[in-house]
């Protein structure tokens, strides 16, 4: 009794201090604002791309610069929300796919801050779903031929006909 009680209570000492260790860097980090946010992070060439940062404090305008990615600069400015800045840029047609470093500079005490964004040639809202049936070869349960529809049915129909005429006539004794 004594082993199953110690071995409950150091299963849950240990489960507490692993709960523990990683409740710690994910709440630091939360609570850090470095960063700039790039959204859509994966775009099309054409498509338009929003960057929002904390990470400048108030008032909280930069110049952006997407450079990398042929954009060229972009401002971002104080938007709505306490300390956050957003800037706005066009991927350009010409883009190759890739991954790019977007970066920006706080305008009130020069820190650089950048993120990342991942050109690719076509979004998943494009993408082409297929339609129709399988071709497999093996025939399908409705085909296109109406005809060939109507044949199999009436062969289905004779057979089961047939079938039970052949089980009537042997229950009521008169030999197959």
């Amino acid at each position: 009794m004594r082993r199953t009680a110690a071995r409950l209570l150091t299963g849950a000492a240990l489960a507490a201090a692993t709960a523990a260790g990683f409740a710690a860097p994910v709440q630091a980090a939360v609570s850090g604002s470095g960063g700039m946010d790039v959204y859509p992070s994966t775009a099309v060439p054409g498509g338009q791309v929003t960057v929002n940062t904390a990470a400048c404090g108030d008032p909280g305008a930069a110049a952006g610069d997407a450079g990398a990615v042929g954009a060229g600069t972009f401002t971002l400015a104080p938007s709505s929300h306490d300390g956050q800045a957003i800037g706005q840029f066009q991927v350009p047609p010409s883009a190759q796919p890739g991954t790019y470093e977007i970066v920006a500079q706080c305008a009130a005490d020069g820190r650089r801050i950048a993120g990342d964004l991942v050109v690719v040639l076509s979004s998943a809202r494009e993408q082409v779903y297929p339609r129709g049936s399988v071709k497999t070869g093996v025939g399908g349960a409705l085909g296109p031929d109406p005809v060939q529809t109507a044949a199999g049915v009436t062969a289905l129909a004779v057979a089961a006909a047939g079938g039970t005429w052949l089980l009537h006539r042997r229950a009521r004794g008169d030999g197959i």
